[in-house]
Parts: C-alpha cells; sequence; structure tokens
C-alpha cells in the first residue's frame, strides 16, 4: 500500500479575504498533491473565502475560540490535530503563535510565518509584541518571513538565529493576473468606465493600518487638478461608514467609487489604468504583486515590504506614509504622463514574471517543508 504524502495543518486565527489568507490558499491549490496534503485550522471561524480553496481533499477546521489567550483552547486543539495527524504544523501571525508549545510538545516540527506586524502594533515597534515573539520562540523549529523587513525584524528585535528564518515572498498567478489588451476594460457595476476617464483602484481592508481616509483626502487634492479622474476602492472593514461620510461631506460622490467586497480581482486590475496602497504598515502586499502582474504603474507608500517590490521611478512611485499632499502629487504626476506610466506597467509585469512568480512560493516552500519533515 502507497504512503501517503505527509500532511502540513496550517494554523491561523480566521480563513476570511486576506494577504495572508490568499498566499495560504494558493500554495494549498497548487502544491503538487504528491509533495504533500493540507489541513486548515481556524482558531476563530471561517468565512465563504474557504471555498477558495478548490482542492476537495483539505479539511477546513473552525475552533470559534473566545477573545484571549489560547491555553484553554489546547483541549480542543489537541483533538484536532490528533485526528488531522499532521507531520508539520505551520503557524501564521502572533495569534497563531501562542499554539506553538502544543506543537512543539506533541512531537511535530512547528514553521512559523511572519506575514506582517499587529493592527495594535504597525510599525513592530512595541516592546510587548516582541517579548510575546521571545517568549514562544524556544517552540518555533523554523521562521518564515514573507519580506526582508520581516527578517530584520524577527533577527534584531525577536532575536531568532539568521538560520532559524527563511525569506518566502508571496507569489502571484501570472496567468490569472495579466494585463489588458488593448487599454482599459470595462467593469461589471463600475459607474467610471467611459473612455475620457483615467482610473485608479486600490484594492484591500478598509482598515486604519491600510489608511483609506488618507487616500480620500489626497484623492480629493488630486482630482482637483486633474479633473477626468475617478478612484475605485474595492474591499470592505470597520471604516466603510466612516468613508461613506467623508466622500459625501468632500464633495466626491460623483468620483469615488466603493465597490466593496468582489470576487473578480483580476478583472478589476485590467478596468484600471494605475493602482494606489496608502498603508501605513505592510507585510508584502499580495494586491501590489496583482497590480504589477496586471500591467499596472503603482503608487505606494515606502514601508515594510512595498519598497522589494516596487522599483522607485521604474515599476512605480514610492511616497511617505501619512502625507496626502505627497500621495496626491504622485497620482497627478503618473496621470499627467501617461506614456511613462505605460512603461512602469510593462516594466512592472517583467518584475513580477522574473521574480514574483507563483512557481518561485512554491518551489520554496515544497524545499522548506521537506527539511523539516521527521525522517521516515
Amino acid at each position: 500500500m502507497t504512503k501517503p504524502p505527509p500532511r502540513v495543518v496550517h494554523l491561523i486565527w480566521r480563513l476570511a479575504r486576506g494577504g495572508m489568507e490568499n498566499g495560504l490558499v494558493n500554495l494549498i491549490n497548487h502544491l503538487p498533491r504528491e509533495r504533500c496534503r493540507h489541513a486548515v485550522v481556524a482558531l476563530d471561524g471561517v468565512t465563504d473565502f474557504a471555498e477558495r480553496i478548490t482542492r476537495e481533499d483539505v479539511p477546513v477546521v473552525a475552533l470559534n475560540k473566545p477573545a484571549g489567550h489560547g491555553l484553554r483552547e489546547y483541549p480542543q486543539l489537541l483533538r484536532t490535530l490528533r485526528a488531522l495527524n499532521p507531520q508539520l504544523l505551520h503557524t501564521r501571525g502572533l495569534a497563531a503563535l501562542e499554539m506553538a508549545p502544543l506543537g512543539r510538545w506533541m512531537g511535530i516540527p512547528v514553521l512559523h510565518g511572519e506575514h506582517g506586524w499587529d493592527a495594535a502594533d504597525p510599525n513592530g515597534v512595541r516592546r510587548k509584541y516582541q517579548w510575546l515573539r521571545r517568549l514562544y520562540r524556544p517552540f518555533v523549529t523554523h521562521y518564515i518571513a514573507v519580506s526582508g523587513a520581516i527578517e530584520d525584524y524577527l533577527i534584531h528585535r525577536v532575536g531568532v538565529r539568521r538560520d532559524a528564518v527563511s525569506r518566502i515572498c508571496n507569489g502571484v498567478e501570472l496567468a490569472r493576473f495579466a494585463p489588458a489588451c488593448g487599454g482599459r476594460e470595462p467593469i461589471a457595476g463600475s459607474p467610471f468606465n467611459a473612455p475620457g476617464l483615467q482610473v485608479i483602484g486600490t484594492v484591500m481592508r478598509m482598515a486604519r493600518v491600510k489608511d483609506p481616509l488618507g487616500l480620500l483626502e489626497a484623492f480629493g487634492l488630486a482630482v482637483r487638478v486633474h479633473r477626468n479622474l475617478r478612484l475605485i476602492m474595492v474591499g470592505e472593514g470597520e471604516l466603510m461608514d466612516n468613508l461613506r461620510a467623508a466622500i459625501v461631506a468632500s464633495g466626491l460622490k460623483h468620483t469615488v467609487w466603493l465597490a466593496g467586497a468582489r470576487d473578480d480581482v483580476p478583472q478589476l486590475m485590467r478596468g484600471f489604468d494605475a493602482f494606489v496602497l496608502p498603508s501605513r504598515a505592510e507585510g508584502i502586499s499580495n494586491t501590489l504583486l496583482e497590480a504589477m502582474a496586471s500591467g499596472l504603474p503603482v503608487v505606494a507608500t515606502e514601508v515594510g515590504g512595498n519598497p522589494e517590490l516596487v522599483a522607485q521611478d521604474e515599476t512605480g512611485i514610492l511616497v511617505p506614509p501619512g502625507e496626502p499632499g505627497a500621495l496626491a502629487a504622485a497620482l497627478v504626476g503618473l496621470m499627467q504622463a501617461p506614456s511613462r506610466a505605460r512603461r512602469m506597467g510593462q516594466r512592472g509585469r517583467e518584475r513580477a514574471e522574473t521574480q514574483f512568480g507563483l512557481p518561485t512560493m512554491l518551489s520554496a516552500y515544497a524545499r522548506l517543508y521537506q527539511q523539516h519533515l521527521p525522517p521516515g
């Protein structure tokens, strides 16, 4: 009887729309079946985002954990892990890290992925969170950092040995995210499909760390100068009501469209002329990679892993975070130089193809999993 491939249990806080979760789903869907089996355990819960998992052999378990330390959930998680019988436990984020001791107690190697800092510590400077990570450090077999900035954080702030960290950037599906043919394509439901407009788009969680209100302020400045600009903001989050009120108060009702959560992001990208990401903090941005793969010039804040993706003045423009004036000037400058914008988009696509394709990410994870599988 053929021995089944080893199983990796991916332990996360919640399976919902997000960059980290998108990378997880891509890994599960595309890593060859003969390499490993997968299961997902969500401490908090599972949304319809789980439907993005196309493999039929992937159990998805929600523990519905209440707020607070997870010690009380150890018995439930122990039963779950015993039933799934993994050979590797792959935790992601600080909330999942507190479960690492249980994995090591069971004799399972624990790989821990850091995908960005916490909402309460967007720049990774709070000592409380550094010390929490240090507390759990002995229980982690190996760390995965999705950007150089996070790798440096783990080594210099958390005290992880350099040889215990692997940097694996997220990969993008180059066939799915591809440039539009013959110019911007119409977007279903969009009020801004007229050919004379220039459409700036963003896809993000509408949360303070992403600074959508700062983007709205910057766009208000930009549209006064360049009146055919339009802004499409895709995503949902706790600031949606604030955004709706700010759009009305700023007189931008006819130039900004809140598209909400969408499942057709590749098509949306082909309906933009440029992409903007105003975050105050980032780990590594999937949406930046998707925009580059879609052949879009990008304007992004110079935070976290963004400078590792965006080549300044080559594939896009980097601006300081929290400065709407600088963001507005970059948007206007880009849209007033369409040939420059096109060149940036083309070079962004080339950069995505050569450095950030999905096969590169898959190969790196497959090697790392193989290295840490128990013998036999």
